[in-house]
């Protein structure tokens, strides 16, 4: 019996926990998966299914052996997506998340430049702070700028994770005055809040120094970080703003660096932006076409 159909059709077997429901949605009979199950059992010399007249559940080494089996489908498909676009265009989905900052700040131009390259990939982009799963999410990359260390995952560095403390000319000129070391509690700070920032104090860094420094009490706290940056730019306060960010508004003016000798220590968010995906997936090309657009983009604005 041919190999791959026998692994795909166990595998549709262990997932819908029934011969006749996966039989329907192969378009295949039971009998013939109830043969290519058993040819498998054969060839491997264990039972991969515990079947009784009520029900049929995987043994341990049926776990085992599915875990495999969908990794060898995933590659073959993916080998077969790969050798289809050397040929042809880009086509099929991409799915990517990030957090909701990035979007605004450069993803949203990434993407559409993608989509006007690219124009059979389809697009699904979830912006969410939460540090999801790749694999469970099924989701081809993630932008993050949090822990890199996970298992099955490679963390390419896109962009130092440089953290600013900017101001309005606009509240500047109200206040009056430069934000100093000395005066900076009696200023309104606008605090982004995050579930890896829990914390009651800043360090400050300057030409390798660390001053540890009281977090002031806002004067507006939210866990939407581009409601700030209208607030911020509005005149409402001071703002943390990781450079990405910051760099058009600093640019134009619209904003300017406060103790602009100093950074804040980027802390748990540790010092550079990356793009992870998943190690099987490091040769897809439309996860590689998509990165290396990302990097042009990131350059073209001067913050790679």
């Amino acid at each position: 019996m041919d190999k791959l159909s026998a692994l795909t059709m166990f595998v549709a077997t262990a997932e819908y926990g029934s011969f006749s429901r996966a039989a329907e949605q192969l378009g295949k009979t039971p009998s013939a998966l109830t043969k290519a199950v058993g040819h498998l059992e054969g060839e491997l010399g264990v039972r991969l299914f515990e079947r009784t007249t009520r029900r049929m559940a995987l043994t341990e080494a049926g776990h085992i052996y599915l875990e495999g089996a969908r990794q060898a489908l995933m590659q073959l498909q993916l080998a077969g997506e790969e050798v289809d676009q050397l040929q042809h265009e880009l086509r099929g989905t991409l799915r990517l998340t990030a957090p909701p900052s990035f979007g605004p700040a450069f993803l949203s131009e990434v993407c559409c430049r993608f989509m006007s390259e690219h124009p059979q990939v389809r697009l699904e982009v979830d912006l969410n702070d939460a540090f999801v799963d790749l694999i469970d999410g099924g989701y081809d990359l993630a932008l993050r700028d949090g822990p890199t260390d996970l298992p099955g995952l490679i963390a390419r560095p896109l962009t130092e994770n440089r953290i600013y403390l900017c101001a309005s000319p606009g509240y500047l000129a109200r206040k009056g005055g430069a934000v100093t070391l000395e005066n900076y509690l009696q200023h309104d700070w606008l605090i982004f809040q995050h579930p890896l920032l829990n914390r009651h104090f800043w360090w400050l860094l300057r030409d390798g120094e660390r001053i540890r420094l009281p977090q002031p009490v806002p004067r507006m706290a939210s866990d939407n970080y581009d409601f700030l940056l209208t607030c911020l730019l509005a005149g409402h306060g001071l703002q943390v703003m990781p450079q990405w960010s910051a760099a058009p508004y600093l640019a134009s003016g619209q904003l300017v660096r406060v103790m602009a000798d100093y950074e804040l220590e980027p802390d748990a968010f540790g010092p550079w932006v990356h793009v992870l995906y998943l190690a099987h997936r490091r040769r897809t090309r439309k996860v590689r076409v998509f990165i290396e657009m990302l990097e042009a983009c990131l350059r073209e604005k001067g913050i790679a």
